[in-house]
């Protein structure tokens, strides 16, 4: 379980460790204190979606978990991409 942070430079912390322990290679955003991010993306139930490098919602999964479609979500990565 991951404290409720008090500072930015705790939950900077927290994502390294996040990151290192589930040995993430590919960038990791992390959101501001106020949750903005989390608060304009969450969904519910939950969702998967993917964001552009433009901040725009480039895939948005049905409600999960039943509509969790992973490869779907992979395919939106490989577009932006261009693959």
């Amino acid at each position: 379980m991951v404290a409720n942070h008090k500072t930015i430079e705790e939950r900077e912390e927290a994502a390294k460790h996040c990151a290192a322990e589930l040995g993430l290679k590919i960038p990791i955003l992390m959101d501001s204190m106020d949750d903005k991010t989390e608060k304009a993306y969450q969904g519910w139930p939950d969702r998967l979606y993917v964001v552009g490098k433009d901040g725009k919602i480039a895939y948005a999964g049905e409600k999960g978990p039943r509509g969790f479609d992973p490869p779907q979500a992979r395919e939106a990565l490989h577009n932006l991409a261009g693959r």
